[in-house]
């Protein structure tokens, strides 16, 4: 697991009981994302951004490979808190735990897709 400092956007992949977080974005659906704090590692920006936006305690693991195209990482997430707390800049009834199935058309980076592809719930 490498904690080198991360450059570019991260996305956080959240997998809880066969369902995936996503967030409001744009006119879609999107996973957590946020850009890293100077010497920020992108586990730990990932686990930042997923606070942030939800108010769920997560915990940034491993980074997937290859970075899209576009440079942004992607990590895998573990997710510490049933219930979220306050102050996420997303109410819990606007988030959305998605299962697997519905993500088909949402816009996911390539290396997302494949962790996704045999995922099984725990």
């Amino acid at each position: 697991m490498s904690l080198e400092q991360a450059e570019g956007v991260v996305r956080a992949v959240v997998v809880y009981d066969g369902r995936l977080l996503l967030v409001p974005e744009g006119d879609g659906w999107a996973l957590p994302s946020g850009t890293p704090e100077p010497a920020e590692s992108a586990q730990a920006t990932a686990a930042r951004a997923v606070y942030e936006l939800t108010g769920y305690l997560v915990d940034g693991t491993e980074p997937l490979e290859p970075p899209d195209a576009a440079g942004e990482t992607a990590v895998v997430c573990q997710l510490l808190s049933e219930s979220p707390s306050d102050g996420g800049r997303f109410a819990p009834e606007q988030v959305r735990w998605a299962p697997m199935e519905e993500t088909a058309g949402t816009p996911l980076p390539a290396s997302v897709r494949t962790y996704l592809r045999g995922h099984t719930p725990v």
